[in-house]
């Protein structure tokens, strides 16, 4: 395998990743909490999962369309 492969399956995983922990926020934002608290602490932590899933997919994409060039 080139590493051009393995930074396209990398980059597919990771937006896979964002993906799920996107529509796992939706959901729970959905959702009628009884508790507030609980449930904006579980939203900022799945927030800020997102932003990291994203930036790391962000990130891998340069990496990938680099190494297939070459």
């Amino acid at each position: 395998m080139t590493l051009a492969n393995v930074l396209f399956v990398l980059v597919l995983v990771s937006a896979f990743a964002t993906l799920v922990v996107l529509f796992v926020g939706v959901l729970s934002m959905g959702r009628d909490e009884a508790d507030g608290t609980a449930g904006a602490s579980r939203s900022n932590r799945l927030m800020v999962w997102r932003v990291r899933l994203q930036l790391i997919t962000v990130l891998l994409i340069p990496l990938w369309y680099l190494a297939s060039r070459a």
